[in-house]
């Protein structure tokens, strides 16, 4: 599935993954390759993506939210503490 996250300001993360798991304020969501249409609000925690090549990123979300259509999965985050931008872990 194709996977793009973005902050309001710059893009994070793009490119093919196999999975994609996201802290929703009503519970952790895991997506796979043709899950139904969702979207969800996000709550402070980590966003997760195993990409079909290389290693796992993760980065760190205060709050925004995701959207799932088909194979299509789009992570905004609203990631500032402090005025300062949080940054990707890999």
């Amino acid at each position: 599935m194709q996977v793009k996250v973005v902050s309001t300001t710059e893009v994070l993360w793009t490119g093919e993954a196999t999975t994609v798991s996201v802290p929703s304020v009503e519970g952790d969501i895991g997506i796979l390759t043709g899950r139904q249409p969702v979207l969800a609000v996000l709550k402070a925690g980590t966003v997760r993506i195993t990409p079909t090549s290389g290693q796992r990123v993760t980065l760190p979300v205060q709050q925004g939210f995701v959207s799932v259509d088909e194979d299509a999965v789009t992570v905004v985050l609203d990631n500032t503490e402090d005025g300062q931008p949080l940054l990707p872990q890999q």
